[in-house]
């Protein structure tokens, strides 16, 4: 997808997002941004291709395996959008507060046919399954797109059934705070007006 449609959505003078000036990391990263817009939601972000390719989860990822969370993939982002945390203003695209709720290394645990499968790969084939390595979320997820008919943007997240799946605990609700600030997302709309 590349940077393309990120660029044409924004005004980076106006938002306050960042561009495309990535600093470089030693693994591949994750990110989870919570985002209080027109609908509020977390998006999911991995390192691929020196992007990060993102999902919108409008109830971010759970640590029950029994849960499926529908995740929309949206436009890639900037390498620098990772660390990334602010109130984008009114009148700008997904306008209002963005929260860095999780992030951390993750690796690719994508494997066909017993071979592991690049990343890359399992995304343009519709089915990775990777191992987070987060303050908040850890262990395996399996992302699997939807059946082209229901929709090219469409995807499932699963927790895998592993050492780090827990069916009483819900981070999304009980671990609100930024990874980076410590705030919740509406101190962060309040002590940045």
């Amino acid at each position: 997808m590349g940077l393309t449609r990120y660029f044409e959505r924004r005004n980076l003078k106006h938002s306050g997002e960042p561009g495309d000036d990535a600093k470089e990391y030693d693994a591949p990263i994750f990110v989870i941004h919570e985002h209080k817009a027109s609908n509020h939601h977390f998006d999911f972000r991995l390192e691929c291709d020196g992007v990060l390719k993102s999902w919108a989860v409008p109830k971010g990822l759970s640590t029950d395996p029994r849960e499926k969370r529908l995740a929309v993939q949206t436009e890639d982002h900037p390498l620098a959008y990772a660390s990334f945390e602010g109130v984008i203003p009114e009148g700008e695209y997904g306008a209002g507060p963005v929260l860095l709720w999780d992030e951390g290394p993750f690796d690719n645990a994508t494997r066909q046919e017993g071979r592991p499968v690049t990343l890359t790969r399992a995304l343009e084939d519709g089915f990775a399954e990777i191992r987070l390595h987060g303050h908040k979320l850890c262990g395996g997820y399996v992302l699997k797109k939807f059946d082209s008919a229901e929709g090219d943007d469409k995807w499932l997240i699963i927790k895998k059934a592993d050492d780090e799946a827990d069916a009483r605990r819900n981070p999304v609700s009980t671990e609100p705070q930024s990874v980076k600030s410590g705030r919740k997302i509406d101190e962060l709309k309040e002590q940045d007006q």
